[in-house]
Order: structure tokens, then sequence, then C-alpha cells
């Protein structure tokens, strides 16, 4: 089974920042899904 973060919250708070951080240390694949639409 995959493993799967999502990280959500109010805009302007660092998400994005953090998810990459975050998939960096356990070397996971960081998506964007913001830049699909």
């Amino acid at each position: 089974m995959k493993e799967v973060i999502a990280l959500d919250g109010y805009a302007a708070t660092g998400k994005s920042t953090q998810a990459k951080n975050i998939a960096k240390y356990l070397n996971f694949l960081h998506i964007d899904t913001g830049a699909m639409y």
C-alpha cells in the first residue's frame, strides 16, 4: 500500500513549504495539487 500525506489549512500558512520539507526528509514525491488547476 502506498503512503500518502495530505496537508490542509488556510492560505499563506506555509503548507507548501512544509510539504516540500517533509517530502525531502522522508524521500517522498511532492505533488502540488494546487498547480493542477
